[in-house]
């Protein structure tokens, strides 16, 4: 069931976020002069002391289904898009993450550098080309190192029950590296809407999919990909509002 928290607690939580946000970036400033493996460290404290904060303020729990699919080594994972939360609340899940985000975030003082110095992977949307081939060498580099590559398939948030709209950019990545690919779907947008304030208590469904073995034609992959993830992820709806 989804349940709207007042809207004092969304306010704490808001703040709380933010200056959770804020207390850990200023904690990692001598990182930098040390090896990625332990800003990571610190990221990983982050995202579930945030994760934490909003079940004790908000009363948001989440559920991860289907653990045991993630594999060992380098992958695209492919997640459903719905909010701010599985930005940061899917890297945990892996040992070896890094993000495909737009540039503007790198832009931003402090939470820029620390995006860069994680290993994200900045696409300029304005760039056209030039920018799928930047997009297309940082991921090469990123799975040479080992990663599990996170991307958001339709580029930005889509709410609950908006058409889809999966961009090509996934499937240059999959090409390229000749990975498997793995799905998410999930129901965030449920609980964390989309450039609202409110927050809503209850239970984030995430359900990770069975593998899209590497080596599909693109047509076949991008309509394999996005039935896997919006039929979970319209289940999970479904399944938050039947709660």
């Amino acid at each position: 069931m989804v349940q709207k928290a007042a809207s004092g607690r969304a306010l704490v939580f808001n703040i709380v976020f933010y200056l959770n946000l804020l207390a850990h970036m200023l904690v990692a400033i001598p990182l930098f002069l040390f090896p990625k493996r332990y800003l990571r460290a610190l990221i990983n404290a982050w995202c579930r002391a945030s994760l934490w904060w909003m079940k004790v303020i908000v009363g948001t729990d989440y559920e991860v289904r289907g653990r045991e699919k993630i594999p060992a080594g380098p992958i695209i994972v492919a997640a459903k898009h719905q909010s701010i939360w599985e930005t940061f609340a899917l890297l945990p899940m892996f040992t070896n993450p890094t993000i495909v985000l737009k540039r503007e975030l790198t832009w931003i003082p402090l939470f820029g550098w620390f995006l860069m110095k994680f290993g994200c992977i900045a696409v300029d949307r304005q760039a056209g080309p030039k920018a799928l081939r930047a997009m297309l060498a940082d991921a090469l580099n990123a799975a040479g190192e080992g990663h599990q590559i996170i991307i958001f398939p339709e580029g930005t948030r889509k709410e609950p029950g908006a058409a889809p709209d999966y961009k090509p950019g996934v499937h240059l990545i999959y090409a390229k590296l000749a990975e498997s690919c793995l799905p998410i779907g999930l129901n965030s947008g449920l609980f964390w809407p989309r450039r609202r304030p409110e927050r809503y208590a209850g239970t984030i469904l995430v359900e990770i999919l069975d593998p899209i073995r590497p080596g599909l034609k693109r047509k076949e992959f991008l309509s394999r990909l996005e039935h896997d993830i919006e039929t979970a992820t319209a289940r999970l709806v479904a399944e938050a509002h039947a709660r």
